[in-house]
Order: C-alpha cells, then sequence, then structure tokens
C-alpha cells in the first residue's frame, strides 16, 4: 500500500511541475538599466522566448521603464503606451511572439536607455519520432534542456517526498 501511494505522489508531482522553464533575462546584467549602455548590443546577445521575463534594475528616482510601439521607441516618445513601471525591480513577461520596445520615459531614452526584443515562439518539445525517422536532434536545444530541467524536478521531488514518507518511519 505504501508503494502504491508513493507512486501516485511521484505521478502527481511529475505531472504539476512545468517542463518548460522561462528565463529572466536582466536588462544591462549587472550594471542594470543606465545611461549610456548599449543595450542593442545587450539584447543581440540574448535569445527571447515565450514567457520569458525581462527585468529592468535601476534607481526609481531617477528612471522608469515604458513599453511603446516601434514609432515610440525610435522618436523617444511614450505617446501610446502599452505599459508602464517604476518600481527600480520591474519584472515583466513577455508572453507572446512579436518584437517589444521599451524605453525610459523621462530623459533617458536620448542617452540610450531604451531597448528592442525579438521574442520567438517556444521550440516544440523534443519527440521520439524525429530520432526514429532518422532526423538530426539537438540535444541542447532550449527545450531539450527545459525537457530535461523540468523531469529533473519532477523526479528530485518525487524522491523527496518519497524519502520523507517511506524513509522517516511516518508508516
Amino acid at each position: 500500500m505504501p508503494l502504491i501511494f508513493f507512486l501516485f505522489l511521484l505521478i502527481s508531482a511529475a505531472a504539476t511541475i512545468s517542463s518548460v522553464g522561462a528565463t529572466d533575462h536582466i536588462v544591462g546584467a549587472n550594471r542594470g538599466w543606465n545611461p549610456g549602455m548599449n543595450y542593442t548590443l545587450w539584447a543581440n546577445n540574448h535569445t527571447f522566448y515565450v514567457n520569458d521575463l525581462i527585468s529592468f534594475r535601476y534607481q526609481k528616482t531617477q528612471y522608469n521603464v515604458f513599453e511603446v510601439n516601434q514609432t515610440g521607441y525610435d522618436n523617444c516618445t511614450t505617446d501610446g503606451a502599452v505599459g508602464n513601471w517604476s518600481s527600480g525591480k520591474d519584472f515583466i513577461l513577455l508572453d507572446k511572439a512579436k518584437r517589444y520596445y521599451f524605453i525610459c520615459g523621462n530623459g533617458g531614452c536620448f542617452q540610450g536607455m531604451k531597448v528592442s526584443v525579438l521574442v520567438h515562439p517556444l521550440p516544440p518539445p523534443p519527440s521520439s519520432s524525429t530520432a526514429a525517422a532518422g532526423g538530426v536532434s539537438k540535444p541542447n536545444s532550449a527545450a531539450a534542456r527545459a525537457w530535461r530541467s523540468g523531469l529533473t524536478e519532477s523526479l528530485c521531488l518525487g524522491l523527496w517526498i518519497g524519502w520523507i514518507w517511506l524513509g522517516s518511519g511516518w508508516i
């Protein structure tokens, strides 16, 4: 009976843990959201997928973040902005495959505080039919890494629950 319950917990844990992990992209890395940075270069060194986060870290008394359209981005204007943030630690969900435009709305944009990111659709999960059909699989693709990460998390959680349940003398 305890083994059946343990297997039920393991399967439940595996089903509830998401197999796709999102990435949090911190704009400007350790330098944050400040004037004088080349955010185009920063963005070009990252790959963004649907459900990733883009994070802005800055002094909230000096700067802010606006999501704008391409015209607002090109002209450093907040007219027609679709979002704005001013906490100093802003986490923005990139929930659609499209190009996003962000600027600092209180003058910083004219000093380079603007970034545009292209968000890609999620890659398909790895499939056994690709290998069976003789296709080449990429074991280090984002989907494969996310799948392995979710599987590892599920297995660890299941083993931990099993150890607690069976190994601690509760039964």
